[in-house]
């Protein structure tokens, strides 16, 4: 057991003052101080982890090694009445992309974290077997001990979390909350993912991060309150901004959830099929909310601390089974893969959750080798070797008979789901380094067709006919992204051209990012994104009544400026050159053929111009490098 000094220093509101590292190699726990004028610059979530993780990653660090570094960051707005705070961000270097990597995701562990006494957690080092992290908050300092999980190792997370419940619980005391991983970050799937709560911090293998230190859990509580500056005013904003979560802006998803999606993406032409080789679905209606909501149980529940209520969570017939879905999910197990069939779908993301495979990513690898097999280019019954695999082959066989690897047929994805969940010998063990490994083996044709950006799968929109979106996962930090670009919005707004990307378009582009950034660092939800008249003043506003701080929109607009910069600034120092900021062979080659879509294409030209306007834009050099003027101007370093 490790004591930590409850020493720090004197914060603003809504921080401690610190954060508490521990290295699993020795079982020690230090707590470290965090600058005022840091938290001031960086805020929270991904800009304070990145700024940790800058820190505590030596450069260079293999992502899968003992010395690489995880954090999990809160933000002043943690704990907090203010509606949608309740979130976490996990920052490391991915061993997907190998660039920087950030999930966010809600849950009461988030709270609990932020009740132990410290603004992030950060964990280095490597178990010496299968271990779960206990963090007491409760008392002056937090005490941490490692216990083990031999008990859990094997288990989904949901599974492993039931058990840690009742294994860690006080009667009469606070609660502990935890975050897990499940078969695949044990296997070190490069796209495993880290639960809790039924939810996932899903993109780019945080989950295989965990796994080879491993650590299956992170159990945390603690008994603070952190003070707020003016807290008559921050419950009058608070009132006010859960008011307007319940209007209008948030609609769509109190009713139907991201589901609506697939029926007015399939109608725009712009939803992504059978691997990107078509923009519309058949299926789509089969697929679409109102069908799934007429034909099963459905419920609708919160995040926790949230009043919008945007999960839709579907019962599967025939079983006692619920799967919580969102449109991303829908595409890249259903449409992706060419799969119409619901229950097939549904069963694909529950197998997705039980495994801890982030599901665009599995998604996008599984109709790459669809793809790959439809082309002969891969034969499912000797595939090639995967060079330098994140871990060994585990226990399995070949596909048994009977199953079909086509596009279409659902027991194929199920079959793929398993094989590379377990990393199963064979064609599991290839698709569980992630379509870009693949592709990199097989050579030739099959990079033209991989569908990802840095190593990280494209999400459910079609970049020849959103090129604002295009731009937006060429230049993202973590690859292939719409969350952290936003770009979409572009796309979408009246009057816009989605057909054809220009200056102007990645001028678009980069207010959206920023905005992005800051609600990822404030953390809040971006459903609330319509809900703000004043993007700027009103989120200074809510950041002034936590801490104190006179803020301004202004300094706010320079923040974001900072958040995405150093972001940049890490990949530049992890070896990121120009020639990633690009998209695979094929939407460059081959137009869309049907809809309103019909015709549309990247051009390297253009994408070359809208890349170099958003360089511009940015402060950076042509070649996309951030000069080191602009890193002491912007207070990087």
């Amino acid at each position: 057991m490790a004591r930590t000094d409850s020493g720090g220093t004197r914060a603003a509101g809504g921080y401690h003052g610190r954060y508490l590292r521990v290295d699993l190699t020795t079982g020690s726990a230090t707590l470290v101080p965090l600058p005022v004028e840091v938290l001031r610059r960086f805020i929270g979530g991904i800009g304070l982890g990145t700024w940790i993780l800058t820190r505590e990653n030596p450069t260079g660090t293999e992502p899968l090694g003992a010395a690489a570094a995880v954090v999990f960051a809160l933000s002043p707005l943690v704990g907090t009445p203010l509606t949608t705070s309740a979130k976490f961000a996990v920052v490391c270097k991915s061993p997907l992309t190998q660039r920087l990597n950030d999930a966010l995701s809600s849950s009461h562990f988030a709270l609990a974290a932020k009740r132990a006494g410290f603004d992030a957690l950060v964990v280095t080092g490597i178990c010496a077997r299968p271990s779960i992290l206990v963090v007491d908050g409760c008392g002056e300092a937090p005490v941490i001990h490692l216990e083990t999980a031999e008990d859990l190792w094997g288990l989904p997370a949901a599974g492993a979390e039931a058990r840690l419940k009742a294994r860690l619980h006080r009667p009469h005391e606070p609660g502990f909350h935890t975050v897990a991983i499940g078969p695949a970050g044990e296997r070190l799937v490069r796209f495993a993912t880290l639960s809790h709560d039924g939810r996932h911090a899903g993109r780019g293998g945080c989950g295989a991060v965990l796994g080879a230190k491993l650590l299956k859990a992170i159990a945390v509580r603690g008994d603070r309150q952190v003070r707020v500056a003016h807290p008559e005013k921050l419950n009058a904003l608070a009132r006010d901004l859960s008011i307007r979560s319940l209007g209008p802006a948030t609609e769509k998803y109190r009713e139907l959830g991201t589901v609506a999606n697939m029926l007015v993406f399939n109608r725009l032409a712009v939803l992504p099929t059978l691997n990107f080789q078509e923009s519309t679905f058949a299926g789509a209606a089969g697929l679409s909310a109102e069908a799934l909501a007429g034909t099963r149980k459905k419920t609708r529940k919160s995040c926790a601390a949230c009043t919008i209520g945007c999960e839709h969570v579907y019962g599967v017939p025939g079983t006692t089974t619920e799967v919580r879905l969102e449109y991303e999910s829908l595409f890249a197990l259903g449409s992706l893969c060419g799969v119409g069939d619901p229950d097939a779908v549904l069963e694909a993301v529950r197998i997705c959750d039980e495994l801890g495979l982030d599901t665009i990513s599995a998604g996008g690898t599984i109709a790459f080798t669809l793809e790959c097999i439809q082309r002969g280019l891969l034969d499912p019954a000797a595939p090639p070797a995967p060079a330098d695999a994140a871990g060994p082959p585990g226990p399995g066989t070949a596909p048994p008979p009977g199953i079909d690897l086509r596009f279409g047929n659902g027991a194929a994805v199920h079959y793929l789901l398993h094989a590379m969940g377990r990393r199963q010998p064979g064609l599991g063990h290839l698709l569980a380094e992630g379509s870009r490994r693949m592709s990199a083996v097989m050579g030739g044709e099959a990079e033209a067709i991989a569908p990802h950006v840095k190593g990280l799968e494209i999400p459910g929109y079609e970049p020849r006919a959103l090129q604002a979106m295009a731009l937006g996962f060429a230049v993202g930090t973590r690859g292939a992204d719409h969350n952290r670009s936003s770009a979409y919005e572009v796309d979408f707004a009246e009057g816009s051209d989605r057909l054809h990307g220009d200056a102007a378009t990645a001028r678009a582009g980069i207010a959206t990012e920023d905005r992005a950034a800051l609600m990822d660092s404030l953390i809040l939800c971006k459903f609330l994104r319509g809900v703000f008249k004043d993007f700027h003043g009103e989120t200074a506003r809510l950041l002034a009544a936590v801490t104190g701080w006179e803020m301004t929109a202004g300094e706010l607009r320079r923040s974001a400026r900072r958040l995405v910069t150093a972001r940049k600034w890490f990949n530049q120092r992890e070896g990121w050159t120009e020639a990633e900021d690009t998209l695979p062979g094929r939407f460059f080659s081959t137009p869309l053929r049907e809809g309103p879509s019909a015709g549309a294409i990247l051009t390297r030209t253009g994408l070359d111009e809208m890349r170099a306007a958003y360089y511009v834009g940015r402060g950076w050099n042509l070649k996309g490098e951030v000069p080191a003027t602009l890193r002491r101007e912007l207070e990087i370093e």
